[in-house]
């Protein structure tokens, strides 16, 4: 397939910047040129891209696709599906599956039906430890050979300081980086949402921040002993931006995300008794997200991941305390970040930088828009006005906290190795891929 993408708004931050028209032929970027300076291919599919703005594919570096064994909340199939609708060339997938990605055969498993699907790319994550059990480390070569680009045990904390110790040592032999889901579980203690007066006047238990601010104290600490990659998942405190940021001012080697409900919402945002507002880590404080705001304005927070984790209804539609923790994000993701900028917190190439570029750098991946790279790219209209409607996603899940949402921007066309993937303009996206 050939594509010729004209007169688009280029914005890939450090590499290329200006009005371009971009022809993509044999899944690469054959030619960047100034607009009209070519000339039409016949047979090529002809993008009028006036007034729209052509980024690098976006990357989410944590995502959970459920399959294998959890495919009645989601396939990887209908996950790449969503993503690709959502901007997102390639996700990072979670190893929170059954069985658990800690080993090859499961890693393998997982890239095949990415590529089978056609969809975003898969960069997978394995387990930090077998069966997630945080107990001996997981095959850990073995999944670096087959393909992961990480190992986490996100959605089970590594409450073993010793082993977390030897899975960075270990790793950064590998040059992989060690994704920290950074929760105390005694400190939780079972709670639902976040520990304040919210929780208090709805009667449900508490979580205190402090239960994911001491496993952040822990890791950078190991970080520094160790000299190894670590990334932090979901950051959603005050606390533990403050000391990310002064890790980094030290010099030691880390990164961290955090997700769009965190900049977006608060617990005292959550109607009674929601469950598509319960998360891991649960909604802050209005303290918390405006620290959490400061830390994408200064830097301190690397990128922007959803931690898209689709339940199926009846997982949600229980008393609160029993409900999964979890929201899905693919789709939402790029409208509800593009805020950022309206409200003057981040330029749009900030943001770009944020769920693109460095996501990037953090999987091994260069996603530059420049001749010869291989074409994955999403083009966005800034100024779409819509509203958010779990009914319309691709997801097979539908737990939102942003359904009726107005919002401004969205992903128009997404395109992966060189293939339209998702082109709003198009009813039939399983007709597009190929």
């Amino acid at each position: 397939m050939q594509i010729l993408i004209k007169k688009a708004n280029v914005l890939d931050p450090g590499n290329l910047e200006g009005v371009k028209d971009i022809l993509i032929k044999d899944g690469k970027f054959e030619q960047i040129l100034d607009p009209d300076s070519g000339r039409d291919l016949p047979g090529a599919k002809v993008v009028d891209a006036k007034g729209l703005v052509a980024v690098p594919g976006l990357i989410d570096v944590h995502v959970h696709l459920r399959e294998p064994g959890q495919e009645y909340k989601e396939t990887i199939e209908s996950g790449l599906k969503a993503a690709a609708r959502g901007g997102f060339t390639a996700v990072c997938a979670m190893p929170n599956t059954t069985p658990v990605n800690d080993n090859g055969t499961v890693t393998t498993f997982i890239i095949t039906q990415a590529k089978k699907a056609g969809f975003a790319k898969v960069y997978p994550a394995g387990a930090v430890s077998a069966g997630s059990k945080g107990e001996n480390l997981a095959e850990i070569h073995d999944m670096k050979q087959a393909g992961i680009k990480a190992v986490t045990d996100d959605g089970m904390p590594v409450s073993n300081a010793q082993l977390m110790r030897r899975a960075l040592e270990y790793c950064k032999g590998l040059d992989l980086p060690v994704f920290v889901h950074a929760e105390d579980k005694c400190l939780a203690d079972g709670g639902s949402m976040n520990e304040g007066p919210r929780a208090t006047e709805l009667g449900i238990k508490g979580i205190p921040n402090a239960s994911e601010s001491v496993m952040v104290f822990r890791d950078i600490a190991l970080a520094e002993l160790t000299g190894a990659r670590v990334h932090f998942c979901h950051m959603s405190t005050a606390e533990s931006i403050e000391a990310i940021r002064q890790a980094k001012a030290n010099g030691i080697p880390v990164t961290c995300e955090t997700a769009p409900h965190y900049f977006s919402l608060t617990d005292e945002d959550m109607p009674p008794y929601d469950t598509h507002f319960k998360m891991n880590p649960p909604l802050r404080s209005e303290k918390d997200r405006l620290a959490i705001i400061e830390g994408l304005k200064d830097g301190t927070i690397d990128m922007i991941a959803t931690d898209h984790a689709p339940h199926n209804a009846d997982e949600k539609d229980v008393e609160f305390d029993r409900a999964a923790f979890g929201i899905i994000g693919l789709e939402t993701a790029l409208p509800v970040s593009l805020k950022l900028v309206r409200d003057g917190h981040l330029t749009l190439a900030q943001l770009v930088e944020k769920m693109a570029k460095a996501p990037a750098r953090l999987m091994g991946i260069n996603n530059d828009i420049r001749v010869g790279n291989t074409a994955d790219l999403t083009l966005i209209d800034p100024d779409l006005a819509h509203t958010i409607d779990p009914d319309t996603f691709y997801s097979k899940s539908r737990n939102c906290p942003f359904a009726g949402w107005q919002v401004s921007g969205a992903a128009v066309m997404t395109v992966v190795d060189g293939r339209l993937v998702f082109s709003q303009n198009d009813t039939n996206q399983d007709e597009i891929k190929g």
